[in-house]
């Protein structure tokens, strides 16, 4: 059985997720940025809060838990390598271990690169990757922590799941993205026709979150550091890959 999966705006520009497993009654959160949205949404669908995953240790993505914790009493997931500055785990977890939402099996990536620790869910049956800021719509977070390598190597693991698979990441940053993406290839059609449809859907308050993975290979700069053609456009046709996507991550910080 498909899972619901519901998209919560959160503060400003942050987004929130809840997997509902009909199958168990199981429901958990990806990342908890405030606990007011997260809580009406639950008490419209009457829902209880079993599970929560943390991707990393932000601000933005954590400062909801304690209210959810207080209230729902949930087991809180998150990175091993990262116990010292997340909430305090339930359970903690590294590159390949497994999780679940009820009936849903699910496997964690590390995506060290915006902060150290940084870890995203891929539930294949779902067909659903929570990426937090790792992976973002026609993006990547920026790299506070880790180096370009580092993140290149966690987003390519990323990009070698199923292109259906559904990318859902933690801001509604598209539009803004977009127009960067535009400046790396002003000829990409996909990216174009993209674009027009980011631009219609914020137009009517529609999220451009979750995108899919083959609308980001197609798309996003920073999946795309390999390609022959974004290499010759930054005249680095030699370079090696990661040198290319470093290439591209300083380009957008001084966009």
């Amino acid at each position: 059985m498909t899972p619901e999966i519901l998209t919560i705006p959160c503060l400003a520009d942050n987004y929130t997720f809840l997997m509902h497993d009909a199958a168990s009654g199981t429901t958990a959160l990806f990342d908890a940025p405030e606990p007011f949205p997260v809580t009406r949404a639950l008490e419209e669908r009457g829902w209880a809060l079993d599970k929560v995953f943390l991707t990393h240790h932000h601000w933005d993505h954590v400062d909801g838990l304690p209210e959810l914790r207080d209230e729902y009493r949930p087991q809180v997931i998150g990175a091993a390598a990262d116990t010292s500055r997340l909430p305090a785990l339930d359970r903690s977890v590294s590159e390949g271990g497994t999780v679940s939402v009820g009936t849903i099996e699910g496997t964690v990536f590390d995506v060290s690169g915006h902060t150290n620790g940084h870890v995203a869910f891929y539930f294949p049956t779902a067909k659903a990757l929570f990426t937090g800021d790792s992976l973002m719509a026609l993006g990547c977070g920026r790299l506070f922590e880790g180096d370009a390598e580092t993140m290149w190597n966690s987003l390519s693991k990323l990009a070698a799941l199923p292109p259906e698979t559904k990318v859902y990441s933690g801001h509604e940053y598209t539009a803004a993205n977009a127009k960067f993406a535009l400046t790396i290839e002003p000829d990409n059609a996909a990216l174009q026709a993209r674009i027009r449809d980011i631009t219609e859907n914020r137009a009517k308050g529609i999220p451009t979150v979750p995108s899919t993975l083959a609308d980001e290979l197609a798309t996003n700069p920073f999946l795309r550091a390999s390609v022959p053609q974004v290499k010759a456009g930054l005249g680095m046709e030699n370079a090696p890959d990661a040198l290319v996507f470093a290439k591209i991550r300083q380009m957008k910080d001084n966009f």
